[in-house]
C-alpha cells in the first residue's frame, strides 16, 4: 500500500461523511500502509438504488481505488427480518426468493461504480443458517432490552402504542456478528445505520478482535425536499434513463444544488463552498467555476449539476446528448426528436393516459384535473374527453406518447 497523501486522507474522511468512529483509529489505520477490509452491508429489500445510497457507493470507490478490500454483506438471511433503523412501523417478514432476486438486480447497479471482481461478496445465510441455538444465546447476552428499546425509533413507536416486534430487536447484533465473520476493519453506512454499527464494534470485541471504525454518511434530501427513499417515490435512480435523471435533478429545491454537488459528484470541495457563496450573490472566484454554465444562476447551475450526474453513470458523450435535447425541449420549446408511437382503440383519455403513462386512474385523473395533460399541444381538462383520432398526448413537462387510431 502506497502512503496517502494528506489531501486525498481529507476528502477521503470528509466528503459526504457525517462522522468516523473513532477518527484517530482511522486515520492510524490508513497511515499504516495496511490493506484494509471496508464493509457495506446490503439488505436488498428494494431492487434499485439511488444517488442518495450511491454515495457510500462512491466512497467505497475511494476505497478501493487506494488499493484497499471492500467486502459487500448480502443479508439473505437479515433481510427477511427487514432493517427497522429508520421505520415508524413493523417490518413484514420477506421471502428468501425475493431478497435473492433482488441481490442480482443491486449486483449489475453496484457494477456501475465498483469493480466487482475486486469486490468480496458475503451472504449472512451461510453462518446464520448453521447457527446453534446456544451461540445464538451466547449473542444476545451481549446486549440488553433497555439498549435495544432506547433507539428512538423504538421508543416512539412504544410511546405510540405501535408494536416493536423482537425480531427486529435482534437485528443489530446479528448485522454485528457479520462483522466477526467478515473480520471487518471499517464498516460504512448511513446515519440511520450507526446504532447497527456501533453494535458491530461490541461484538468484535467480545470476540476479541480488534474493533471496526464506523462511517455515516449525509443522507441525501429527494426531489420534494423530504429524504430521499423508495418509499416515497422522491428518487433518481443510478439506472433511471439519462433524460429522466437529468428531468428529476432539474425539480430539486435551488437550496439543495450545493448539497447535491458535495455528495453526488467529485467536483472539488472548495469549488462546491465558492459556487454555494456565489449562488448566494457573493462574488468568489475558483479555478473550477468553469464547470458551471452561470455560477450566479440557479437554473443554469442545476443543469450543470444534472450533466454532471447524468455523466458520472453515463459517460460524457452520453451526458452532452441529454443536455442538448433537454434545452432544445425546455429551454427552446422544441419537442423530443423520439417520441413513442402506440396504435390503439378510441377511449376515454383518462384510459389512455392510465395504461400507457403507468398511472393509476386516480393519478391519471388528478394530472387532468391539474392541467398537466396535453392532447396536441391543447391543455385538456375533461377526464372523461374520448380520443377519437390519432394525436400527441403529453403529460407533465417530459413525457410524450403519440396514439396511432
Amino acid at each position: 500500500m502506497k502512503k496517502i497523501q494528506t489531501e486525498i486522507l481529507q476528502d477521503l474522511l470528509e466528503r459526504g461523511v457525517e462522522d468516523v468512529i473513532v477518527r484517530a483509529e482511522l486515520e492510524k489505520k490508513l497511515k499504516s500502509g495496511k490493506k484494509l477490509r471496508i464493509k457495506l452491508g446490503i439488505d436488498p429489500t428494494n431492487p434499485q438504488i439511488h444517488i442518495g445510497r450511491a454515495t457510500v457507493l462512491w466512497k467505497l470507490k475511494q476505497f478501493q481505488d487506494l488499493g484497499h478490500q471492500i467486502t459487500l454483506i448480502i443479508g439473505t438471511f437479515t433481510g427477511t427480518i427487514g432493517d427497522a433503523s429508520d421505520k415508524d412501523s413493523e417490518r413484514p417478514m420477506r421471502e428468501r426468493s425475493e431478497i435473492d432476486a433482488n441481490a442480482k438486480l443491486y449486483f449489475e447497479q453496484i457494477s456501475k461504480i465498483l469493480d466487482m471482481k475486486k469486490v468480496e461478496l458475503f451472504y449472512n445465510g451461510d453462518w446464520f443458517d448453521k447457527m446453534h441455538l446456544q451461540d445464538f444465546f451466547a449473542l444476545t447476552q451481549l446486549f440488553t432490552i433497555q439498549q435495544m428499546i432506547e433507539r428512538e425509533n423504538f421508543a416512539l413507536r412504544i410511546e405510540a402504542g405501535k408494536p416493536v416486534g423482537i425480531h427486529e430487536t435482534l437485528y443489530p447484533m446479528l448485522q454485528g456478528y457479520d462483522s466477526v465473520q467478515m473480520k471487518t476493519d471499517v464498516e460504512v453506512g448511513g446515519t440511520d445505520q450507526l446504532f447497527n454499527m456501533l453494535a458491530g464494534r461490541t461484538v468484535q470485541k467480545a470476540y476479541k478482535m480488534e474493533q471496526q471504525s464506523v462511517m455515516t454518511f449525509h443522507l441525501l434530501e429527494g426531489t420534494d425536499g423530504r429524504k430521499m427513499s423508495s418509499s416515497w417515490g422522491n428518487c433518481i435512480y443510478i439506472n433511471d434513463e439519462p433524460a429522466e435523471m437529468f428531468g428529476k435533478v432539474m425539480t430539486i429545491r435551488d437550496e439543495l444544488i450545493p448539497i447535491y454537488f458535495k455528495l453526488c459528484t467529485d467536483v472539488p470541495l472548495q469549488t462546491v463552498d465558492a459556487l454555494a457563496q456565489r449562488l448566494a450573490g457573493i462574488t468568489v472566484e475558483d479555478t473550477h467555476m468553469s464547470l458551471f454554465a452561470n455560477p450566479d444562476n440557479p437554473r443554469d447551475t442545476k443543469a450543470s449539476l444534472a450533466r454532471i450526474i447524468v455523466a458520472r453513470y453515463y459517460g460524457e458523450t452520453i451526458a452532452d446528448e441529454t443536455e442538448e435535447s433537454w434545452n432544445k425541449q425546455f429551454r427552446d420549446k422544441e419537442k423530443p426528436q423520439e417520441i413513442e408511437t402506440v396504435k390503439v382503440k378510441p377511449n376515454k383519455l383518462i384510459d389512455l393516459v392510465g395504461a400507457h403513462f403507468d398511472l393509476s386512474r386516480s393519478e391519471a385523473r388528478r394530472l387532468i384535473s391539474q392541467k398537466g395533460v396535453k392532447v396536441d399541444d391543447v391543455l385538456v381538462e375533461d377526464e372523461l374527453m374520448v380520443l377519437k383520432k390519432s394525436a400527441l398526448v403529453q403529460v407533465g413537462k417530459r413525457r410524450f406518447v403519440k396514439f396511432k387510431i
